[in-house]
């Protein structure tokens, strides 16, 4: 039998009082900053764990890192500030003994992580300043001594010694559009999430990179419009499922000797992370093959470049790959795997040995922190009060004495420091802004408040907001997390029209007890002029285990789609939602959601907006799609039967589709074969362009201009 179950969560103060005595919310103060949220400055603790240092930005073209005391959280100086000496910095890295520092200048972004910039080191002793290379340069990375930095430029990697102000040229072969050395293509940066694809080891007497032969990779291009009287094409190899990814494999520098040799591994088909272990002479490397559900984690003996499988992780689906590997003092390794069924932690020897399974239960580990090997203790984040929540622990390597360090219902983070004697607590939930608290690792006591946004809940007390109802809802066998907000003058006995707001994605979630983004409060503006807004989180989402998540292999946009239609059902027939006007929007994978479920569910929606969307799997890249998906060739039906535009003569309701030109990710590909299909089928809809603008479709006015189009289409069809 469905129901559906209703948890209340309190809103602000305001949502007492009536209507009449607050403020609406305009799309101006939305996408002007009006509501500004305060947030910690991304700190970076000290090795002595007792301070930790901040950049901090002065003023128009100043900047500063300055050290602070944990306890006090008093500055304790300056570290290095800008001036006539020193140029304006946006980034900074330590060396491993904090001696020097490496400061980012003229910073030009590349793709969504990659960037070019002029480096320079910073002798935080005798405050000598020291270019690096003259040249906008990748990834410096200084050795474990601080003597040399490591660095790639044009597709190379060079090392650049601090003594003798030399430079050498590690690798010659490097080429745009054929090999890359030491640096991730397109498709790694975008999907694997890392850009740095070379690693010095701890003694700076090796230097392990990743080479990318993208020679066979599809070339991809796009125009560009500019201001100029011609338009020019931005191009760069992308390669789409089914097709041929570049050939990746590893090789080590000897220092001394500048020498590089290949490392055989067995022609793995992807390399997604390389991290050297404590002992100088090993490197972890883990493999995946295409279908990305067999997984390899090999240690590699640099001295003779042989190698052996510590452990191999297999699945029906997909294997995750995330940055929770740890190597403790004897080079025994912490390591996560859904093994059991849900995201968990394990112990390993370090001949990848299981020596036992540390976290267990129904709910995920959805962060891991880092390990306290003085005192036995694993830091990580989780689900264990509810998959809308998150909560911070400690347990020991033998998975006893778990304790848990925060407090307060909705989402908690924490930040350590080094020697893990305190940590900063970043809370929020859907009704109380960011807070910042410095607690005890120990035992989670609270020693003091950082940073808050009481001046934000202050500001927002003149409007006229509406709670965020959280709840269950059973729809195809199935509970699925549920978000609903109502107006502020909701009235049981009227019918009101429902928008549906959804992502969908594999492993994401939408429905979560954390405080707003941009798009909460145009929800909220949307629930001032009279609409419920409600977000269902369907199959296929994240944090509730692994056979919830990966039930939607092979089909993308299947089960997602037949879940929003049946929740959409479901809330229609609720006695104050009008069944006869209801929306759905979503950016992306939403896109390519919404798009699917105005066409199959046509009888159930009466408008959809998408933005960005995927319109056929087989235009998107091969790391993310095949996932999920395996290739075109091997799954043909997979991809065809929940393309939109090959049933584009399901159209019956309003159709709003957006895309940018610029869109280096989801290609404008996608909607121009929609809008070709829809044309061919004589089906009428509205649409927009956005020149030049990429696939967060925002610059100057355009988010402004975006959801004000979007804001007016909603109010003339539904």
């Amino acid at each position: 039998m469905n129901r559906l179950i209703l948890f209340v969560v309190c809103g602000l103060t305001v949502i007492s009082q009536a209507v009449g005595q607050k403020k609406q919310l305009t799309l101006e103060e939305i996408w002007g900053g009006a509501f500004r949220t305060e947030y910690m400055d991304a700190l970076r603790s000290m090795k002595n764990g007792k301070q930790y240092t901040v950049l901090n930005f002065t003023g128009p073209g100043q900047s500063s890192l300055d050290k602070y005391d944990y306890k006090t959280q008093q500055k304790v100086e300056t570290i290095v500030a800008s001036s006539d000496a020193v140029p304006f910095f946006t980034s900074y890295e330590f060396s491993a003994d904090e001696s020097k520092l490496i400061l980012a200048t003229e910073i030009e972004p590349i793709f969504r992580h990659s960037r070019l910039g002029i480096y320079y080191v910073y002798d935080v002793k005798s405050k000598e300043l020291t270019k690096i290379s003259v040249d906008k340069i990748q990834e410096p990375e200084l050795s474990a001594d601080g003597t040399k930095v490591a660095y790639a430029k044009e597709n190379n990697l060079f090392v650049f010694d601090l003594k003798s102000a030399k430079t050498q040229q590690l690798t010659t072969d490097g080429k745009f559009g054929s090999i890359i050395n030491g640096i991730t293509d397109w498709v790694y940066e975008e999907e694997f999430a890392f850009v740095q694809a070379f690693e010095w080891n701890s003694n700076g007497t090796k230097i392990a990179f990743l080479k990318f032969d993208e020679s066979e990779v599809p070339h991809f291009s796009m125009d560009v419009y500019g201001q100029n009287l011609y338009p020019y094409q931005h191009e760069f190899k992308y390669p789409k499922a089914g097709e041929a990814n570049a050939k990746v494999s590893l090789h080590m520098i000897d220092v001394a000797s500048a020498e590089v040799s290949k490392v055989d591994l067995g022609a793995p088909y992807y390399i997604p992370r390389i991290k050297w272990m404590n002992n100088p002479n090993y490197l972890s490397v883990r493999t995946l093959n295409r279908h990305q559900n067999h997984l390899k984690l090999i240690a590699v003996n640099a001295k003779d470049n042989s190698s052996t499988i510590l452990l191999e992780e297999k699945d029906d689906a997909y294997v995750d790959i995330t940055d929770a590997l740890t190597f403790l003092a004897d080079d025994s390794f912490i390591w996560t795997s859904e093994r059991d069924g849900y995201n968990h932690l394990y112990l390993y020897d370090q001949d990848g040995n299981l020596l036992n399974q540390i976290t267990k239960g129904n709910w995920e580990v959805t962060s891991y922190y880092g390990y306290d090997q003085a005192e036995d203790r694993i830091f990580y984040q989780s689900v264990e009060e509810g998959s809308i929540n998150r909560d911070v622990y400690h347990i020991s390597t033998s998975g006893q004495e778990k304790t848990k360090l925060t407090q307060k219902v909705g989402t908690n983070g924490a930040d350590f420091s080094a020697d893990y004697s305190y940590f900063i607590n970043t809370f929020s939930s859907a009704t109380t802004p960011y807070e910042f608290t410095l607690h005890k690792a120990a035992n989670g006591k609270k020693v003091a408040d950082i940073k808050d946004n009481k001046a934000l809940s202050k500001q927002l007390e003149d409007y006229a907001l509406s709670k965020k109802e959280f709840s269950t809802l059973t729809v195809n066998g199935n509970e699925l997390n549920m978000y609903m907000i109502k107006p502020l003058d909701f009235d049981p006995n009227k019918a009101y029209p429902l928008f549906m707001f959804q992502y969908s994605g594999p492993g994401s979630q939408q429905v979560a007890n954390k405080w707003w983004g941009a798009n909460d409060y145009w929800h909220q503006l949307l629930a001032q002029q009279g609409y419920i807004i409600a977000c269902v989180d369907g199959r296929g989402t994240g944090l509730k285990g692994r056979d919830f998540k990966k039930v939607t292999q092979l089909e993308l946009g299947k089960l997602e789609v037949e879940d929003q239609i049946a929740a959409a059902k479901k809330l229609s027939e609720l006695p104050y939602v009008d069944e006869e006007r209801t929306g759905i929007w979503g950016w992306s994978y939403g896109g390519f959601m919404s798009t699917n479920a105005l066409l199959k569910g046509n009888d159930t929606f009466e408008m959809a907006i998408a933005v960005a969307p995927v319109t056929s799997w087989r235009f998107y890249d091969t790391i993310y799609t095949e996932r999920y998906m395996k290739t075109p060739q091997e799954n043909a039906s997979g991809y065809d039967d929940n393309s939109p535009f090959n049933y584009p003569e399901l159209l019956k309701g309003k159709y709003l589709l957006v895309h940018g030109t610029g869109d280096d990710n989801v290609h404008v590909q996608n909607s121009m074969r929609m809008v070709e299909a829809l044309v061919q089928a004589n089906k009428q809809f509205d649409w927009a362009i956005y020149p030049d603008r990429n696939h967060g479709i925002y610059g100057g006015n355009t988010r402004l201009h975006l959801y004000t189009k979007m804001t007016d289409f909603i109010k003339e069809n539904l």
